[in-house]
């Protein structure tokens, strides 16, 4: 029964649709295996024992029923701990929340109880979800899948880890600049980033609600797809038949710069791999793209200073200072430069859409780096701040042109290769990513 922790949730959810497998007894082995796991409580915030048997046990009386609800109906996951729990702490990963308990769950929560999904418990992340090294020393920094002194990648740190770990068959993250996406690759795992919208943020603790999007870290593109239906309340795309004759490009502008020598090789590699596959790939240079980035910062912190300034100046020195300290520029940022600045992404959104619409999805490495030592990270200031802002700078060009992506591994540990769609169409871009997938296997 052990191997059914590495299992993806598809094939989960299959072997409890063809009876051979009791979701009660799959969400004991998860449960059991957390309680037993050294960094358990490095990864969980909390475990969410007595829900997770009532619904195991309520999928189990559906399947023996033949009443299931869905693909997934019985599958145990995690939530990261910005998602509301009704009568479970939900604190963002900071002290300034302490003690939160909601009343009700978030949506995307109720949607997938709704389709069987099996609630294990919250997972750790970085602090109000404002870093994508995955790094808190104020509640907890999760382990890295390839490296335990190394930073997990965050925000969704816990998430990655409790699926890394074989302590979820999937997990439910955020991502406002990369925070589904990193932690997936720097974990192997696959993750997906979905258009702004796509899924509904109500019962979310906010960071910036301009980019916040909600994402599954999980095992397949297939598990991608299902998860993110059941999120919506949804059908999942078909992706038993991927197309073969598709199109990308690498965008080299921003995106290929300055690379880590390991990056840069897995991205090779996996780019080489999908051209002897049939995949055609050109290469895409987007000059206003450097410019975004010139102004993009000012649009985080903003938002982010609109949601958290009451607490932070009511309580100051309580957050992790590097935190606090992002969180707190968004002060200084006029109305009039920020209404400019969203008027020009506007526009530079307009002409990227443009520019890839002849492509099936934009290539570029998940991230530019290998994940940083945790010591370094909390003894060095300077290099924490540059640090996140290239773990975050690949990952930001899909949030900034509001795209929405997927992370698959090449392979090469901690390294993922990342798939950009057209706006707005997430299914579309799953049927790629499924093709690469496949290929890359």
């Amino acid at each position: 029964m052990d191997d059914w922790r590495w299992m993806t949730a598809q094939d989960l959810g299959m072997a409890i649709a063809a009876g051979g497998i009791d979701p009660a007894a799959l969400c004991e082995v998860f449960l059991a295996a957390i309680a037993a796991h050294p960094d358990g409580k490095r990864i969980y915030t909390s475990v969410t024992e007595n829900r997770a048997r009532a619904e195991a046990h309520a999928a189990s009386d559906r399947a023996s029923s033949g009443l299931r609800r869905g693909p997934l109906d019985g599958v145990p996951i995690s939530w990261k701990d910005l998602f509301d729990t009704a009568g479970t702490t939900t604190e963002a990963g900071t002290r300034l929340l302490s003690g939160r308990v909601p009343v009700r769950d978030a949506l995307v929560l109720e949607n997938a109880t709704a389709a069987g999904l099996v609630c294990l418990g919250k997972t750790h992340m970085s602090e109000i979800a404002f870093s994508g090294l995955g790094v808190n020393p104020i509640t907890a920094t999760p382990p890295n899948r390839n490296d335990h002194d190394a930073a997990p990648g965050g925000s969704s740190s816990g998430a990655a880890a409790s699926v890394a770990f074989g302590l979820a068959a999937a997990a439910i993250g955020s991502d406002t600049g990369g925070s589904v996406r990193v932690p997936a690759a720097w974990n192997d795992l696959t993750g997906f980033k979905t258009t702004h919208g796509r899924l509904t943020l109500q019962g979310t603790v906010p960071l910036c609600i301009t980019f916040d999007s909600i994402g599954p870290l999980c095992r397949s593109v297939t598990d991608a797809a299902l998860l993110t239906a059941a999120l919506g309340g949804e059908r999942a795309p078909d992706l038993s038949n991927p197309r073969q004759d598709l199109h990308m490009a690498i965008l080299d502008t921003v995106a290929m710069d300055g690379l880590e020598q390991a990056p840069a090789d897995g991205f090779r590699a996996a780019v080489a791999t999908l051209q002897s596959a049939g995949v055609t790939v050109d290469h895409l240079k987007f000059p206003p793209m450097e410019e975004v980035f010139t102004f993009a910062g000012p649009l985080y912190t903003a938002d982010a200073w609109a949601w958290w300034r009451d607490l932070i100046s009511t309580h100051p020195g309580v957050m992790f200072n590097q935190i606090e300290e992002r969180v707190s520029a968004g002060q200084d940022v006029s109305a009039a430069d920020y209404i400019a600045s969203w008027t020009r992404l506007r526009a530079v959104r307009a002409e990227f859409a443009e520019a890839i619409a002849p492509y099936d999805a934009i290539l570029m490495p998940t991230a530019s780096i290998l994940p940083p030592k945790v010591r370094r990270l909390l003894d060095d200031s300077d290099y924490y701040k540059t640090q996140n802002l290239l773990t975050l700078r690949n990952t930001r060009i899909a949030n900034l042109m509001d795209l929405p992506a997927v992370t698959l591994p090449t392979g090469t540990p901690s390294c993922g290769i990342m798939l950009c769609g057209q706006p707005g169409r997430d299914d579309a871009l799953l049927r790629v990513a499924r093709a690469a997938e496949m290929a890359l296997a």
